[in-house]
């Protein structure tokens, strides 16, 4: 089933390892452009195979996504899939020069990242999956507890060029991009799954640090994902509700011409706008029009969820609604913009990806 002529902005999760008789109209419905899936949706490649063909069976256009960056995310983990470093040991590589070899290791790790990207995409791309939320473009300030090792580097020109690298390795194996979170989640302390982060430096200051690499990728880049973090001095919104940072900033001043996707709208960070608690429905509407094309909803779709799964009816019925009294417009733009994301090229098979001489070669330059 497919929706080319419409604009599908939702992603969802499921509850469990299989598609249920509650999760089919889901992701049958019109907004249901994709679904993001979590470690409770992982038993092994054989159920994970099996599910992503059963998801394609319902809409063969669904974009189905995990954050699977390296390090302590990453949502599979065993029956052969490859422990990913952190990006920071990445990071490390660069200032790792060989004998009399002066910037050697910027090299290597350059070499080490596109190595990372592939056996990264690969490996899902082999079990149905399309899409990696990846790489996180945040800086290492060395305060940020949900952030730390997740970042390359304190330097945006180390960070643009590793993730450039580890683009490149995506690329290889036809999987698209995700910048995140833009302009930067590093500088702030508080984790915007459980706070509301709040960064008091000036537009100046974040546009000449943190939001560095969104420039130096803006033609590299195919997605990005904003912070849930307020920078008052730009906007009172986060900046995944904020069209000075979506419009004016993100899509007009650095030239980014890719899909905007939400964070979580279940995230604390998310839950309060303009210092009103909003629902899922207010928060994805403002999202979207703020700029954003796409909007993930998580973890709502569990029994034991604050509304036992309701949630994601109530949303899907709510933008419906909100459409319709045109509180927001559908947008064949950002439909194309969804649709770029899908990979273009046909996955190996895991047997065969296990022989493949380029995946046995970036195998071994992992760090």
């Amino acid at each position: 089933m497919s929706h080319l002529h419409t604009h599908a902005p939702l992603i969802l999760d499921i509850a469990g390892t299989t598609l249920s008789d509650i999760d089919r109209p889901r992701l049958a419905h019109p907004l249901c452009g994709g679904m993001i899936l979590f470690g409770r949706n992982w038993v092994d490649r054989h159920q994970l195979t099996a599910l992503c063909a059963d998801i394609k069976s319902v809409r063969s256009d669904a974009l189905i996504c995990v954050d699977h960056e390296g390090g302590r995310v990453q949502r599979f983990r065993t029956d052969g899939f490859t422990h990913l470093p952190p990006m920071a040991e990445l990071g490390q590589l660069w200032f790792d020069d060989d004998k009399d070899v002066p910037g050697s290791g910027a090299l290597n790790a350059g070499n080490a990242a596109t190595a990372c990207g592939f056996v990264l995409a690969s490996e899902l791309r082999a079990c149905g999956v399309d899409f990696s939320f990846t790489p996180v473009l945040d800086l290492d300030f060395g305060t940020s507890g949900v952030i730390g090792d997740r970042a390359f580097a304190r330097d945006p020109r180390i960070v643009a060029l590793l993730a450039k690298s580890l683009m490149h390795g995506l690329l290889q194996a036809g999987m698209a991009n995700c910048g995140k979170h833009f302009p930067g989640h590093g500088f702030v302390k508080a984790d915007s799954h459980t706070d509301i982060p709040v960064d008091k430096r000036s537009l100046k200051a974040i546009l000449h640090d943190d939001a560095l690499p969104y420039a130096w990728l803006s033609t590299s880049l195919t997605s990005v994902m904003p912070a849930h973090v307020i920078y008052p001095k730009v906007d009172a919104r986060p900046a995944g509700f904020s069209a000075r940072w979506l419009k004016d900033i993100l899509r007009h001043q650095l030239g980014f011409q890719g899909a905007v996707f939400s964070d979580d709208l279940s995230m604390a960070g998310a839950r309060l706008i303009d210092s009103k608690e909003v629902s899922y429905t207010e928060a994805a509407v403002t999202a979207l029009n703020a700029g954003c094309d796409l909007v993930l909803l998580c973890n709502q779709s569990t029994p034991d969820s604050p509304q036992g799964g309701q949630a994601v009816d109530e949303l899907l019925d709510g933008l419906a609604h909100a459409q319709n009294h045109t509180h927001w417009q559908a947008s064949a733009v950002s439909e194309q913009r969804r649709l770029a994301l899908l990979p273009t090229s046909k996955a190996l098979d895991w047997d065969t990806l296990m022989q493949n001489p380029s995946y046995l070669q970036a195998l071994s330059l992992l760090p």
